[in-house]
């Protein structure tokens, strides 16, 4: 890792580095692989002590079911070049009996977690890759997938793992960057205003892309406006040359006409339009129900050599611009539902801003594959479950609800609590719950307290073949399913979606099915 030296490290941590006398215990673990000084350069960066690597960095954090420190000896043994840590080694001795003479070099903080997003803002500045920071309501991890598949066409591509997008996961993420590296996709995940200037000093992102703003953490975030405020809070640390890709199908987004006073935004989306103009959208979007999605890839490029060659003072006039070219190509999106199509269009609006080709695009877009718990597909002897229990909030599981009501056969939806809804929550399950009903499905499965509002708001709706059931806890439904055998699964075919917040734990749910 370039430029990441213990003594680097001390300079933007603060604290105080002690490096091991080669003599001691401490110092003999290590010394026959490297000598430890401040001009070490560290390999890794981690909070699990299981990740480490020969001359890794381990950040030491007391979390709320386990506390690091304990395992500092054991990253010693696996020859870790250095140890953040907010306890002496004679304080970790008296709370857990580990030698304080087995130590090798450790940097002493106040803060651990706080070392760590220092060390990455130190990192992140260090680099000379683009960084496209994602984030948005809904579809970001599905976003960064289809981003990071279209650009490794061109690019080697770091991209978050996991759920690694909050303010420990991001730098964790960006510290993985290696010198081999061409281009990281990271994803930026909020609840509170904030938070988004926070990650953004961090990741200081050359493209922003925001999918949409839609109807999650309403408690802290309150309305559609407050999102859409703490979601743009990614606009203060972006790049002086940045880019800024916005879904021009989202009434809030597609209002902003410049960031940052001179940079104008780059429209993505389902069909042309005209207010904004896209210059990234989908046509003929034909639906292939679980397979995916044909279209055709429409991209508008400014001029024939790049906008980058164009001055600013044109870019900005809202002109078309001399040589203007409009390119279209066929493409395949493997992920069903019409979001994944929106999704889709961002990542072409990404390779786009970094130069692929519109038939490099369509290639990186073939290959995406889904992530479970996210629209991935598990074939049942019935039929097909959708997991799709990642998350949810209104404007998700409508979507989830559109591609279920696409399959020709029987048509199961288990839903639970979308959680962090503020105080409209009742009324957005009741809606959710109504739009189940309307779309014709054939059964209905509401768990959860919040969920009963969904059936609420299902059973109401008089429609002419419609089972709808409640269970007050998911133990609930567990117990009945194993007492009565294909209590879901009993439809000769049937597809079963499974949707609900993460907080919901509902994998077990699908776990269950899939045992059933």
């Amino acid at each position: 890792m370039r430029q990441m030296s213990l003594g680097n490290l001390k300079k933007v941590c603060g604290g105080e580095l002690f490096l091991p006398d080669p003599g001691t215990d401490g110092g003999r673990i290590i010394a026959d692989r490297l000598s430890v000084t401040e001009e070490t350069q560290i390999t890794c960066a981690v909070l699990d002590s299981r990740l480490i690597e020969p001359g890794g960095l381990f950040f030491a954090v007391k979390g709320e079911r386990t506390d690091g420190h304990q395992f500092i000896l054991s990253v010693f043994e696996k020859e870790a070049s250095c140890v953040v840590t907010e306890k002496t080694p004679q304080e970790v001795e008296e709370e857990y009996g580990t030698p304080s003479s087995r130590w090798g070099a450790y940097l002493l903080v106040e803060d651990s977690l706080l070392a760590l997003k220092q060390a990455a803002e130190f990192y992140r500045r260090a680099l000379h890759i683009p960084v496209v920071g994602i984030t948005g309501s809904v579809g970001k991890t599905s976003t960064k997938e289809f981003v990071a598949a279209v650009l490794s066409e061109k690019y080697k591509v770091l991209k978050t793992e996991g759920n690694y997008n909050n303010e420990i996961g991001l730098p964790l993420t960006l510290l993985r960057i290696r010198d081999y590296h061409e281009a990281a996709v990271v994803e930026m995940g909020i609840s509170d205003f904030g938070e988004m200037s926070r990650l953004g000093r961090i990741a200081r992102p050359d493209i922003c892309v925001i999918t949409n703003i839609g109807q999650c953490h309403l408690e802290n975030l309150k309305s559609r406006d407050g999102i859409l405020r703490a979601k743009t809070e990614i606009f203060e640390y972006l790049s002086p040359e940045g880019k800024v890709c916005l879904n021009g199908d989202d009434d809030k987004l597609s209002a902003i006409t410049q960031v940052k006073g001179r940079i104008r935004p780059r429209f993505f989306g389902i069909g042309a339009g005209t207010e904004p103009r896209k210059e990234v959208y989908l046509s003929d979007v034909v639906s292939k129900g679980l397979l995916g999605s044909d279209g055709i890839l429409h991209m508008r490029t400014r001029d024939a050599e790049g906008e980058d060659a164009v001055p600013v003072h044109v870019a900005l006039s809202g002109e078309d611009l001399p040589g203007e070219q409009e390119s279209a190509v066929f493409v395949h999106i493997p992920l069903p539902g019409e979001h994944m199509v929106r999704n889709a269009a961002a990542a072409a609006c990404v390779g786009g801003c970094l130069a692929l080709a519109p038939e490099q695009i369509a290639e990186g877009l073939a290959k995406v594959l889904p992530l479970g718990g996210r629209g991935s597909l598990i074939p049942l002897p019935c039929g097909t479950l959708i997991d799709d229990c990642y998350n949810a909030n209104p404007i998700s599981v409508k979507a989830s609800i559109d591609l279920l009501a696409t399959v020709d056969t029987f048509k199961t939806a288990i839903l639970g609590d979308m959680l962090e809804l503020g105080e409209h929550s009742g009324e957005m399950h009741r809606d959710v719950g109504k739009y189940a009903a309307q779309t014709g499905l054939d059964e209905i499965i509401c768990i959860g307290e919040n969920a009963k509002q969904i059936y609420e708001g299902a059973a109401a709706e008089e429609t002419p073949n419609g089972k709808r059931s409640y269970y007050p806890t998911k133990q609930a439904f567990l117990r009945k399913l194993s007492e009565t055998p294909g209590l879901v699964q009993r439809a000769k075919e049937n597809t079963i979606l499974v949707k609900a917040s993460h907080g919901m734990g509902f994998a077990e749910i699908v776990d269950a099915l899939r045992a059933d």
